[in-house]
């Protein structure tokens, strides 16, 4: 082996163990993210609030997702990637720690919010830093892998923390998300290299503007929302689906969940893989396979063994999108605002939870209204909806790559 070889494989050594940092991070999001319905009993017993009041720790943090996120990434623009990446996890541990020793609901929402704040620069950032960690081809495939511990957190980290909260009280998780934040911020400090900016230049706000004036983005931004956000129509009341129309019991349930979680992992993994070449494509056909599944749990949550088979094939389609669509947007970012790449990714998280938010509500208003039954359709129809949404960026994509190709083709003057 020669020195550029040894050269080379240090290099792709150093980029995995930075992408196995992030990772870590996502873990600890993907763990406060979703404990948060877990421990809700024990917040209201706590503080003495109902349930509805309780809830404001899931719905302020998607707020603070949704709406400091794309602010805070603004506002950090000009500043180094490394060290904004690093004073995110910083107020992460922070946020984490004032939750667990609140001695006031007041002060619990505190915390969730700068929590949330530093969910949704962290996100922005990281999905970029892993994208310029490895080669334009393998950018799917890295965002997936980072994404991958906010999945993992999903099948297990969430299921366990909830476990614990219920024999020693809602605060345990929190003060083990803020130590899981202490290793990721060792991790992260040491593994992540200073990454150039692609153009050099800090992006202006003209440049950022442009971004939310340009139709291309705007047009994936929105699948995002629609697309993405379909799934919760039915995963937010999946656990009352499974008791109430399919018959399981609580263990049961639990475990199912856990099977659901491993079952968002690995199609996260492969979702990665499908977006590293003509990412567009491959979203129009997981969404319309998507929709089939989602439209079939309508006919099999009265069945044990269909419902279950059918549960499992949900979660396998229901995160494949995220890399997908991450890897989309940053590419079009480049192609559009090349400077502010930080803040499409930023934007495109925020329409990830402006998209949870949608299915939840739409999911709650046909299952209040018609039934719980009906919210699988309901799901099916909105990731129907994204299907066709994508079917148009897919065309307008194939247009650009043909005027590429005749510019390409055209004789120089």
């Amino acid at each position: 082996m020669n020195v550029q070889q040894i050269t080379t494989s240090a290099r792709k050594t150093g980029n995995w163990f930075a992408l196995a940092a992030l990772a870590v991070t996502f873990f600890g999001v993907g763990v406060t993210e979703f404990i948060s319905i877990g421990i809700l009993p024990g917040v209201a017993n706590d503080f003495g609030v109902s349930i509805s009041t309780a809830g404001l720790i899931v719905s302020m943090y998607a707020l603070g997702v949704a709406v400091g996120g794309p602010i805070l990434t603004s506002l950090t623009a000009k500043l180094n990637r490394k060290r904004v990446l690093l004073a995110m996890i910083v107020l992460f541990i922070i946020g984490h720690f004032i939750t667990a020793i609140a001695p006031v609901f007041s002060l619990v929402l505190a915390g969730r919010v700068l929590s949330a704040f530093s969910h949704g620069v962290f996100f922005a950032l990281g999905s970029t830093v892993a994208a310029n960690l490895v080669p334009q081809n393998r950018r799917g495939s890295a965002i997936a892998f980072v994404f991958g511990g906010f999945t993992i957190a999903t099948a297990i980290g969430a299921p366990l923390g909830t476990y614990l909260s219920e024999i020693f009280g809602w605060r345990l998780p929190f003060y083990g998300i803020t130590l899981i934040g202490i290793i990721a911020l060792v991790l992260n400090a040491v593994a992540i290299p200073d990454i150039k900016r692609s153009t050099g230049i800090p992006p202006s706000f003209k440049e950022q503007l442009k971004l939310i004036t340009t139709g291309r983005i705007l047009l994936v931004l929105a699948i995002t929302i629609i697309g993405y956000g379909g799934t919760f129509a039915t995963f937010t009341y999946l656990s009352p689906i499974l008791r109430k129309l399919t018959g399981y019991g609580g263990t049961a349930i639990s475990f199912i969940l856990f099977l659901y979680g491993v079952a968002i992992a690995v199609g996260n993994h492969f979702g990665g893989r499908l977006g590293n070449d003509k990412p567009v494509h491959a979203l129009f056909y997981i969404f319309l396979v998507q929709a089939v599944i989602l439209l079939l749990f309508t006919f099999t949550a009265p069945s044990k063994t269909l419902g279950l088979i059918n549960v499992i094939a949900m979660g396998l389609l229901a995160f494949m999108s995220v890399p997908v669509l991450q890897a989309y947007v940053l590419t079009l970012a480049e192609r559009y605002a090349p400077s502010a790449v930080d803040f499409a990714s930023s934007l495109n998280i925020a329409s990830f939870n402006g998209g949870i938010a949608l299915g939840a509500y739409i999911g709650g208003v046909v299952a209040d209204g018609i039934g719980l039954q009906h919210t699988s359709w309901m799901a099916a129809v909105m990731v129907g909806l994204g299907a066709l949404l994508t079917l148009g960026s897919m065309k307008l994509e194939n247009k650009h790559i043909r005027e590429q190709g005749n510019e390409t083709d055209r004789p120089a003057q």
